[in-house]
């Protein structure tokens, strides 16, 4: 069924194209997480609290973020794109604005982190779907754009903390930032819908996918070494990129002995960074194998750790190399994690398997911010960070090489 079908006034080929544009344009609001260590000075100073206790809010958003996104699925296949992304948006931005009344660090961490993050994990899955249902001959290409729009939010999100901190005080950019999410993704949300059941674009027939006998449900799929093998090394690998996206503001300041100005601006370029490893490691992964690409992402975290453990000094080359490093590979393992799944445990079931795969990037969240925060609060160096980030990248090339392997188990079973 391809025929008479319009989408904004177009032919549905080319009308499905806004559809990345608005998914584009959620993710930019949905990845304002990234810009979070322009807050993190704010925080300790306004709060009064440790380096560790101003990393929980990032903490939680991630974790949250990760969690929420596995029922995401099956909330959609009731509610449909548009509404569940209405809902998902509006409760994000009510954690912003309820960010901006919070008096204490644990109303903040309830507020935006809690609150915030559920949203994102509620809409997050939206775009993603829109674009497998109207681009079934260009999933990929569809998805990542939309997705880079999150790696690379905070080269506007960041930039607007930047300019508006100074004059509103962080809560009031909390409010501000609130403000703006529930308008704008309560309107990009609106026209969000799928095509009728057996809509294919013209000219597209699906490829002949009766040889892959790869089909794992998520119940078979945790029962293999493969599965607990990506799942180590996805942690390994956010956990460093996390705990980079964490303490880059204060982290510049401390050991390139950057203004905070300077520092805040690096947070634009580090998240493009992040956006170009999506792009990278995306390609790597449709031309090798998935232990191939995790191997060589775990390579670049380690050289980018030895660079900041070298104790010649403040050196700011060095840590933008660094930091460029980390958020490229964070974002490589958003690439990397989504291929190894369809491709080890089948794409019948791909939207909850990589739903449960995805509870990694929330355990890393939790480890990078902690190990951030903690470096700096009992060693009085955020440069201590790097140093257990470095062995387990070590520890990450090896778990890659030996257990991020499609299964020994692969069948496949008729239509169920």
């Amino acid at each position: 069924m391809t025929a008479n079908v319009r989408i904004f006034g177009m032919p549905a080929e080319r009308g499905r194209w806004v559809f990345v544009a608005l998914g584009f344009v959620m993710n930019i609001c949905m990845g304002s997480i990234y810009a979070y260590s322009i807050f993190k000075p704010f925080i300790e100073r306004e709060f009064d609290v440790s380096p560790l206790a101003s990393a929980i809010p990032f903490m939680l958003f991630s974790a949250f973020f990760a969690f929420l996104m596995f029922f995401g699925g099956k909330f959609m296949e009731i509610m449909g794109p548009r509404y569940l992304s209405i809902v998902g948006g509006v409760i994000m931005a009510i954690g912003w604005m309820l960010a901006s009344y919070a008096s204490n660090a644990f109303m903040l961490a309830v507020s935006y982190g809690v609150i915030g993050g559920a949203g994102v994990g509620l809409a997050y899955g939206c775009p993603i779907a829109i674009a497998a249902h109207w681009f079934p001959d260009r999933t990929e290409l569809a998805a990542n754009i939309m997705l880079a729009g999150f790696g690379g939010s905070a080269v506007i999100t960041g930039t607007a903390a930047m300019l508006l901190i100074d004059r509103a005080g962080v809560t009031g950019v909390f409010m501000n930032f609130g403000i703006t999410f529930l308008v704008v993704l309560f309107a990009v949300s609106l026209p969000l819908r799928f095509p009728a059941p057996g809509w294919r674009p013209a000219g597209w027939a699906p490829a002949d996918i009766s040889g892959n006998d790869v089909d794992f449900d998520s119940h078979e799929m945790i029962r293999t070494a493969s599965f607990w093998g990506l799942s180590l090394c996805v942690i390994i690998g956010c956990t460093a990129g996390l705990m980079a996206i964490c303490i880059a503001v204060p982290a510049g300041m401390e050991l390139a002995g950057l203004d905070f100005g300077v520092a805040a601006a690096l947070v634009g370029l580090f998240s493009a960074f992040n956006a170009l490893g999506r792009i990278l490691f995306g390609a790597l992964s449709d031309r090798t194998a998935p232990r191939r690409g995790a191997m060589i992402n775990f390579a670049i975290v380690l050289g980018a750790c030895a660079l900041m453990v070298a104790p010649i000094g403040a050196d700011t080359a060095r840590y933008i190399i660094a930091f460029c490093a980390l958020w490229l590979t964070l974002g490589g393992w958003l690439a990397i994690a989504p291929a190894a799944t369809a491709s080890f445990f089948g794409i019948r079931h791909y939207a909850k398997n990589y739903g449960v795969i995805f509870f990694a990037y929330g355990i890393g969240a939790v480890l990078g911010g902690a190990i951030g925060g903690a470096s700096r609060l009992l060693f009085g160096s955020y440069r201590f960070a790097f140093h257990p980030v470095l062995a387990l990248a070590a520890l990450g090339i090896v778990l890659a090489a030996l257990l991020i392997t499609p299964p020994r188990t692969r069948r496949i079973d008729g239509p169920r």
